[in-house]
């Protein structure tokens, strides 16, 4: 199974690909799925601006609601360009690989990050929920350098990308 996880993304890139071809993009789904894609490219970078990566354990910033905001970025990103594709058939197979592959990804990371912090990890990880958050009030701050190291500027442009090339399919009507 760790291979297999280790392989999620070139697993992905061909079911982005069928996704983008089964796509129907209308305007009012474009529109709604974009602005849900671009939170969740927010919250994305926002994670990224406040992981200090392999130098400490996480927990301020969207840390302090979830313990996984970039999946939860990525889960959000993923329901919005779904919802601009306007394509069940697409979310039902976007469903099965989020199903699939998030759920042992996280409990890999949590059993790496308990081996790494310890009792810090324990802690963090019963007032912190794991994937849902818990709406509090925290104080959010945005740390360019962070974001820029953890090369979250990828994943902004893919998901640019791929709202390109649905405005372009819902404009041509390929």
């Amino acid at each position: 199974m760790d291979v297999l996880l280790r392989q999620r993304v070139r697993i992905g890139l061909p079911l982005v690909v069928v996704c983008a071809w089964l796509a129907k993009p209308t305007p009012e789904s474009f529109v709604v799925g974009t602005v849900i894609a671009l939170l969740g490219v927010l919250l994305r970078g926002l994670a990224a601006s406040h992981l200090p990566k392999h130098a400490d354990l996480a927990t301020s910033g969207p840390y302090a609601l979830t313990r996984n905001p970039l999946y939860l970025g990525s889960a959000i990103v993923a329901c919005g360009l779904l919802v601009a594709a306007h394509s069940w058939t697409a979310g039902m197979l976007a469903a099965g690989y989020f199903a699939l592959f998030y759920p042992p990804v996280i409990r890999k990371e949590e059993r790496r990050l308990r081996a790494r912090y310890g009792a810090a990890f324990d802690d963090y990880a019963a007032r912190v929920p794991r994937f849902w958050p818990r709406i509090s009030r925290v104080r959010f701050t945005w740390s360019w350098a962070l974001y820029g190291r953890n090369g979250e500027y990828h994943s902004t442009a893919g998901v640019l990308i791929g709202l390109a090339l649905l405005w372009l399919k819902m404009h041509l009507h390929v």
